[in-house]
């Protein structure tokens, strides 16, 4: 592809100072049109080095209103970075609808540079591009607008360009020696961008490669390229005025084997078999904490059941003895303002922990495929895509060398009933109760068949779910302090 790149186009100072002001003020509209619709928007900007990224970017914010943009310069990963999952320093990084995120270096820089430099290796590209392309379609399909800008030199120019760099004091640290190795090795390195961009240029991110040569013409073409793209964008949010569509669980029928069915309910432990249990597993899980922050090893907890089914007394049994200073249970309500404003995963990709840490998460993502989708509060369309999004999330969790396991508090209706009215005769515990919790239960059918399609689908080797027994509150607590006791011992005899 870059060999047929034709590298000789150029634009003269006349062409540009006659074409450049209707595009600079067109930019500037389509901005304002982009927030008015709640479009995000993300540039990227990839390429050799002095291909001129920098001065593309700053040419092209001129036009912008600086209130509405970010610029996010990715270098080598920071040692907060690299105790977390690939990913994670991107999707803390995507902008809120109406806003426009810059990158100056992009997540590409893990099959590009480091790739090159051999920090990632052969045997890591299959996932890192995987993540990628996840990354970018979970994105779109969420509404925002990606532009991926390649900016193309050639050998001779990259060379000359590092050369007048260097000579120059204020300008000679910005040529590293990395810079002048894969100018020793372009082709080497070209044939790696070559790669990337065979598996990574998508319908729903493609990639424009940008004749930088002639720099009027790269700024030329790269206005052009994101105008067009915004325009489109703008065309097609017009279009598509997408409802929630309240579902009634028609999906997956050919799932319908029901999991919770074939849950046993009448499991228990005597309050004395219970103390034994805890105590000895308590000891165990806070020796295992210790040996996590050791080995680095990042774990990630969900929690998910029926309202009142034992969630919470499960998470205090299983964190009584850890020390506080390594996990966080993050509990998770409806999402607030600046939430909605992001892709529903933002929000939880945050609160991912870093190597050597436990996150808790008390009611999780699989929202989006429960009470979203009963309530209708996304549409038919975005809770259908969110296995494969939610899957693809838990891998690169999982990728990232993390312990992954959810949990599904599991009590009948009628256990349930006894705890609400529990909860109302005991002022200690009515803060617990609402109305919204007795609402649910008049949709528990449709609820059962949303958990057994989610199970079905979402319950895989690198993060599994287990379906906890819940009616007797002893047997749920050590079945859960067991579980987890468990995967950390499998996992610490891997190391």
């Amino acid at each position: 592809m870059l060999e047929k790149v034709d590298l000789s186009k150029k634009l003269s100072k006349e062409e540009y100072k006659e074409k450049m002001p209707q595009l600079e003020a067109q930019l500037g509209r389509l901005q304002r049109e982009c927030k008015s619709l709640g479009i995000p928007i993300m540039i990227v900007f990839e390429g050799f080095g002095a291909s001129g990224k920098g001065l593309q970017i700053g040419r092209l914010i001129q036009s912008m209103d600086p209130r509405g943009f970010e610029v996010h310069p990715i270098k080598k990963e920071t040692e907060e970075e690299r105790m977390h999952p690939f990913m994670w320093r991107f999707w803390t990084k995507t902008p809120a609808r109406g806003r426009i995120a810059i990158f100056d270096g992009s997540w590409y820089r893990r099959v590009l540079i480091d790739r090159f430099e051999k920090r990632t290796k052969n045997k890591e590209l299959t996932d890192a591009f995987h993540s990628i392309n996840s990354f970018e379609e979970q994105l779109s399909e969420d509404g925002t607008l990606i532009i991926k800008l390649l900016l193309d030199i050639d050998k001779k120019e990259q060379k000359k360009r590092f050369e007048k760099l260097e000579k120059n004091k204020e300008t000679a640290w910005r040529v590293t020696q990395g810079d002048k190795e894969r100018n020793v090795h372009y082709d080497e390195y070209a044939a790696m961008m070559e790669d990337m961009l065979f598996k990574t240029d998508t319908d729903y991110a493609p990639w424009t490669i940008i004749e930088s040569m002639d720099k009027r013409f790269a700024t030329f073409k790269i206005y052009s390229t994101v105008i067009k793209a915004m325009t489109e964008q703008i065309e097609k949010a017009r279009q598509e005025k997408p409802s929630p569509v309240h579902e009634e669980g028609e999906s997956g029928k050919e799932l319908q084997v029901s999991i919770l069915s074939g849950t046993d309910l009448s499991l228990h432990y005597t309050k004395e078999e219970y103390k034994e249990k805890l105590e000895k597993l308590q000891k165990k899980m806070e020796k295992l904490h210790g040996e996590l922050y050791r080995r680095r090893i990042p774990v990630v907890l969900g929690f998910e059941g029926w309202d009142a089914g034992g969630k919470g007394g499960a998470i205090k049994r299983l964190t009584e003895r850890m020390d506080a200073r390594g996990y966080v249970v993050n509990p998770t309500a409806s999402p607030n303002d600046i939430e909605k404003a992001h892709h529903y995963l933002w929000r939880f990709w945050r609160a991912m922990p870093k190597d050597g840490h436990v996150a808790i998460f008390d009611r999780t993502w699989y929202g989006r495929v429960m009470v979203e989708r009963i309530e209708g509060f996304c549409t038919t369309e975005e809770w259908k895509r969110a296995y494969k999004e939610i899957n693809d999330m838990e891998r690169d969790l999982y990728n990232a060398g993390a312990i992954v396991i959810k949990f599904w508090m599991h009590i009948d209706k009628d256990e349930q009933e006894r705890r609400f009215k529990e909860r109302q005769e005991n002022p200690e515990k009515q803060w617990k109760i609402t109305d919204e919790d007795w609402r649910n239960r008049e949709k528990w059918d449709q609820y059962e068949d949303a958990v057994n399609e989610m199970l079905m689908r979402t319950s895989t080797d690198y993060a599994p779910w287990m379906v906890v027994e819940g009616n007797d509150k002893y047997y749920a607590r050590v079945k859960v302090l067991r579980t987890v006791v468990d995967a950390i011992e499998a996992r610490l005899k891997e190391e």
